[in-house]
């Protein structure tokens, strides 16, 4: 019996249950494939963010630098317009 139902089992699984996994996850990535407005502005404020908080990280590198002359100060990476960061975002 078993020797009769393991290759069934197996054969069913690989020739049914395999694509149908795989089709499923395929239509789910299509559907999903653009980005929503709750995404877009969740982006936004995160880069809002990060853009405070990397001023603030300069400021507080500044003060220390102003305290221990022998520290360097990294300069900062020069600011993209939101125009840029839209195309880049876009790609």
């Amino acid at each position: 019996m078993e020797d009769v139902l393991l290759p069934v089992i197996i054969c069913g699984f690989l020739f049914i249950g395999m694509p149908w996994i795989i089709l499923h996850y395929i239509t789910q990535w299509k559907k999903s494939g653009s980005i929503t407005r709750e995404d877009e502005s969740l982006l936004d404020d995160l880069y809002e963010t990060a853009r405070r908080l990397d001023d603030r990280l300069h400021s507080i590198e500044r003060i220390v630098a102003a305290e221990t002359p022998e520290l360097e100060v990294r300069r900062p990476a020069p600011e993209l317009p939101r125009s840029e960061v839209r195309q880049i975002r876009e790609k």
